[in-house]
């Protein structure tokens, strides 16, 4: 009888797998299809090449401060609830975005677009109830986080390739104004798609009654976060000389003060501190912010490293952008190679040792780049290093961190590695751009980043990856296993059933 339940939940959990690694698809077409168009969009909307930032970033912000906020509604009413509305949201947003012709439509809609960065998170947290249910959560999660992750990788894949194609086949550059509005249209397509297959594919979680939503600790959050991140940026814009940006981080930090001493109070706080601070979450929410640095923030510096003439400035590739596109693939790729031997590694070892082994590739991966990167194979090389640890990463502290969790508390924490990756990303772009402006050399009427800059990225990715290696041997030996969940399962039904 235990055996056949198992075998219909894991059913269950395999059609459920089936659905979201569509809807992780779509994700990774909104990741990639907008890239190769960023030239022709800032003719469309004329603009600079520097504007365009302006819209990531404020994107980048949107989903740091609702994510969570999204996150912890899909543990009290339920995930796919959460799922559907977030979907909605993006799908209006994409729509819109296809028929903005002016900056300030343009920023709005990209901004609003930014509430798909809540889906992982919340299927995240899906998957690890349906896994609950049959003894097997943690094991199931890491699966379907890998599959999620190939989805998400070959999704951006297949939204660069496909965004140039649309574009060229509704006539592109020459045709720009009656090519640009039905190519965008594509992506608001797919959304409308991945919501439908949410509403009738994916089922519903079960959520704990008798929740609260902590209003006041998510506001204090969101200023925080909001501090933090827009301090960043204007540090990015400004230099390190503007001390006014430095203060505004300093106070978004100051914030968390009020804020842990506050939430230690709640009884159903917005974020629960006691389960934050300890040994087995701690390092993983950590270990994102660390990976952010490089995950977010190095591939920017390392597309114009690429791209930099050796012959003009004595390093860089050279490379034209068809190649660079081919070296972001290969990164790329050789994510989904980590994200598909992560659950491999976990069940041979253990799923902390999978962890501790991908944030040394990630590491060494970009150590590497100190001695080797004047050829394009040891470029090539590193990268691949890299993408297999940060595959296994893209993937793993989420459903580490759900695995992590108490009952009722999965979204929230999945959603946390998300916000803390988010805010480790925005932090290097911002210390990379001071770091490359201050080396910046001039030669022959062009400006790049000197070598020692580069030198700096490099060393700050690479220490950042170890260091979240060796913080994750705190972590206990067997956490994120069955076994302990099954413990805390048990430990949860009893107090459950006597409510």
């Amino acid at each position: 009888m235990t055996s056949a339940l198992r075998g219909s939940a894991a059913a269950v959990t395999a059609g459920l797998i089936g659905f979201l690694f569509l809807v992780e698809f779509v994700s990774g077409i909104l990741q990639g299809f907008y890239v190769p168009l960023i030239p022709d969009l800032v003719r469309y909307l004329d603009i600079t090449d520097a504007d365009f930032n302006i819209f990531e970033g404020a994107q980048l912000l949107l989903s740091a401060l609702v994510v969570p906020v999204l996150a912890k509604l899909g543990d009290m009413y339920g995930h796919k609830r959460i799922l559907l509305v977030s979907t909605a949201l993006t799908a209006g947003a994409t729509w819109w975005l296809a028929f903005a012709g002016d900056f300030t439509s343009f920023l709005i809609a990209f901004t609003l677009q930014g509430f798909y960065v809540v889906w992982l998170p919340l299927e995240i947290a899906l998957i690890f109830d349906k896994g609950r249910r049959s003894g097997h959560a943690a094991s199931a999660t890491r699966k379907a986080a890998a599959l999620l992750i190939v989805g998400l990788e070959a999704g951006a894949i297949a939204g660069a390739l496909g965004g140039a194609a649309v574009f060229d086949a509704f006539g592109g550059a020459e045709l720009l104004a009656q090519a640009m509005v039905p190519t965008l249209t594509v992506p608001a397509v797919a959304v409308t798609i991945a919501f439908f297959v949410i509403l009738f594919g994916v089922p519903e979680s079960e959520p704990l009654p008798g929740r609260t939503l902590d209003w006041v600790g998510f506001s204090v959050l969101s200023i925080g976060l909001l501090l933090i991140t827009s301090g960043l940026t204007f540090l990015k814009f400004n230099g390190p000389e503007a001390l006014w940006a430095w203060g505004i981080i300093l106070l978004g930090l100051l914030s968390f003060i009020p804020f842990v001493r506050f939430e230690l109070r709640q009884t159903d706080p917005a974020i629960d501190i006691r389960v934050l601070r300890q040994p087995n979450m701690w390092p993983v929410q950590l270990t994102a912010f660390l990976i952010g640095i490089s995950l977010l923030g190095a591939q920017a510096p390392l597309s114009t490293f690429a791209g930099t003439d050796p012959e003009v400035h004595g390093y860089g590739l050279g490379l034209a952008a068809g190649s660079i596109s081919i070296l972001i693939g290969v990164y790329l790729i050789s994510m989904i190679i980590g994200a598909l031997a992560f659950p491999i590694v976990s069940r041979m070892l253990s799923p902390r040792t999978a962890l501790i082994i991908a944030a040394f590739l990630v590491g060494t991966g970009y150590l590497l780049f100190i001695p080797f990167h004047d050829e394009t194979w040891q470029v090539f090389m590193n990268m691949f290093v890299a993408g297999i640890g940060s595959g296994v990463l893209m993937g793993a502290m989420p459903a580490a961190a759900a695995a992590a969790a108490p009952r009722g508390q999965t979204g929230i924490a999945s959603a946390l590695t998300n916000t803390t990756k988010t805010i480790g990303g925005s932090f290097a772009s911002s210390v990379f751009a001071i770091v490359l402006a201050i080396g910046a050399v001039q030669v022959a009427g062009h400006t790049a980043g000197s070598l020692f800059g580069y030198h700096l990225v490099w060393i700050i990715c690479g220490a950042g990856a170890v260091l979240a290696a060796i913080l994750l041997f705190v972590v206990p030996r067997q956490a994120f296993a069955d076994t302990a969940d099954d413990a805390a399962q048990a430990a949860i039904e009893p107090a459950t059933e006597g409510a």
